[in-house]
């Protein structure tokens, strides 16, 4: 009998080291705080017709990677003032990169550092046919517009939370939309910096 007793107490601390082992193994990774500069969004208007119409390619952005890409693993991509995502279907724009992933966003408002994880699935968004899923116009979406200025202006305390292609969250605080955050200059224009936050870990909202 204490050698049956015996056994099933091993048996058992042999669980609890494997439960911990288990645990041990699940182990997250740091969100990573990155910054990017001068994110070039050139766009072609036509206004010879009305209304005037856009073309041009848009720049295809990987949260994961930080960068611009030209393939199909890009999450937001920009041209001029609009940002679609990688995710839903094509809004029917002339040049408009096709949706392979399963991204969507969701404009919040706060500071950058109030948002700490990504809001419920119902708040996000994606693109769709005449839709965009970030809405476009001035004060409308990220930016507003001064008719006096012709200047593009980021909204203070509107912070775009990404479901990436694949997945992940992230968070963009938009800084500038001219280059070298100079609005002096027109040909400054439709360059974007900005900062952001990327969870790497799968399904994890956590964003801080």
């Amino acid at each position: 009998m204490r050698n049956l007793k015996s056994i099933i107490g091993i048996a058992f601390i042999g669980l609890l080291a494997g439960a911990c082992n288990n645990n041990e193994e699940i182990v997250l990774e740091p969100v990573a705080l990155k910054s990017v500069i001068n994110i070039h969004a050139p766009l072609t208007t036509d206004y010879s017709v009305n209304p005037p119409s856009e073309s041009g390619d848009f720049t295809k952005f990987s949260l994961r990677l930080g960068t611009v890409v030209s393939n199909d693993l890009w999450d937001i991509a920009f041209r001029g003032t609009s940002i679609i995502v990688n995710g839903g279907s094509e809004i029917g724009l002339t040049d408009e990169p096709m949706r392979t992933g399963n991204g969507a966003l969701a404009l919040e408002t706060g500071t950058f550092g109030s948002i700490v994880e990504a809001p419920m699935s119902t708040a996000f968004k994606q693109d769709a046919t005449d839709t965009y899923a970030l809405t476009k116009g001035s004060g409308n979406g990220w930016y507003t517009y001064n008719r006096q200025t012709n200047q593009i202006s980021p909204i203070a305390g509107k912070v775009i939370v990404v479901k990436t292609n694949d997945g992940h969250y992230a968070k963009i605080e938009i800084i500038s939309y001219y280059k070298d955050n100079d609005a002096s200059k027109a040909e400054n224009g439709r360059y974007y910096s900005f900062n952001y936050v990327y969870n790497p870990n799968t399904g994890d909202n956590k964003l801080e």
